[in-house]
């Protein structure tokens, strides 16, 4: 049974009235099998931004806006999220990447989607539309509900309407494009790289064909640009075991091709682990990953895999814990979750019913 509400008054008069509810927003992301006794909250009439502050540098939109609506919306006047939410172009929504806490490459300079949320107005398991936080940078009210959200899976709650701080666009983007002879002197490469003056928007890398390639994202001003690449360009060859580099001036193709998952095309599975880069290389040589892709200098793996069991029981053993992006699962979460019964603590308060699906 699939409902459309178009205000959170309708998304609590649901909860109100059903035993078990889900809310579905883009569908860009992994699907539950379908169940009888599961109410789907369909939120594609929650869409548009509703308020916009370029001068303060805040917005706020309705939970299922897409995030390719929210990121024209701020081009036009030179803003963006810096943090790089995945599948934008894939049709992912605001509300799904706070779920989902979708960061992508920009993460690794500016903070993830928790660093950038002010704001949640959502509906608890009590049928309550609640809100937390606020719509300016500087604010300090009440319990710090936003946070909880991200990341959440809906467990909460469904949020219904956002606010996020922005951050200007910078003018100018250049990306040096490195190889090493393996995953491990990437690692290395980013650790040497963590206490230099270098400012990096992104650092990816990802071992293919017999070689591992790395992409490092500086932004700035156009007539400063060349000469920071160049800087960085001779240190790494100086202080680093990295073989070749070429420079990418025109790199948002490459950019938007990792922000859409581009290089696990033909894999049913993909699945997002945040790691301590320490157990980085246990988790490379694992059998049950096909193809993995690490950013934030190492600190997030987007992995590939035919077998999604034995994915899930590596991450067991490594002690990591995944998020099913694409796929098809009754759970998403794969792996050790340390921070479940805590979760639950939360649950317990906000849905004492258990009206949301424990994901």
């Amino acid at each position: 049974m699939s409902k459309s509400p178009t205000t959170a008054a309708e998304v609590a008069k649901i909860v109100n009235a059903a035993t078990h509810v889900t809310a579905v927003g883009g569908r860009s992301k992994w699907t539950f099998p379908a169940a009888d006794t599961v109410t789907e909250i369909d939120l594609s009439q929650l869409s548009g931004i509703v308020a916009y502050a370029p001068d303060e540098y805040t917005f706020t939109a309705k939970a299922n806006t897409p995030l390719v609506e929210i990121i024209n919306t701020l081009a036009a006047r030179q803003q963006y999220l810096p943090f790089d939410p995945l599948l934008a172009n894939a049709g992912a929504t605001l509300g799904g990447t706070v779920a989902c806490n979708t960061s992508g490459s920009g993460r690794l300079r500016y903070g993830g989607v928790r660093d950038f949320i002010l704001g949640v107005r959502f509906v608890d398991g009590n049928g309550n539309v609640l809100r937390g936080g606020g719509n300016v940078v500087k604010n300090a009210s009440g319990f710090d509900l936003p946070k909880f959200m991200v990341g959440s899976l809906g467990r909460y709650g469904i949020m219904t309407e956002i606010t996020m701080k922005v951050f200007p666009k910078p003018a100018a983007f250049g990306t040096l494009v490195l190889q090493f002879e393996s995953v491990a002197a990437a690692l290395q490469a980013s650790f040497a790289l963590a206490n230099q003056p270098f400012e990096l928007d992104a650092f990816d890398f990802r071992h293919t064909n017999g070689s591992t390639t790395a992409w490092i994202r500086l932004g700035g001003l156009p007539n400063t640009l060349q000469p920071r690449l160049t800087r960085l360009q001779t240190w790494l060859q100086t202080h680093t075991s990295v073989q070749t580099i070429d420079t990418l001036l025109e790199d948002a193709a490459h950019w938007q091709g990792i922000n859409a998952l581009a290089f696990a095309a033909d894999s049913p599975n993909v699945v997002k682990i945040p790691l301590p880069p320490r157990k980085l290389l246990h988790l490379d040589e694992d059998p049950a990953i096909d193809l993995a892709h690490y950013y934030c200098a190492g600190n997030v793996a987007l992995v590939t895999t035919t077998d999604i069991t034995a994915l899930g029981s590596a991450l067991t053993r490594l002690g990591l814990n995944g998020l099913l992006l694409r796929g098809t699962a009754t759970n998403p979460q794969l792996g050790t979750r340390h921070w479940l019964p805590f979760a639950q603590r939360i649950k317990t308060a906000l849905d004492p019913h258990q009206k949301f699906l424990e994901i």
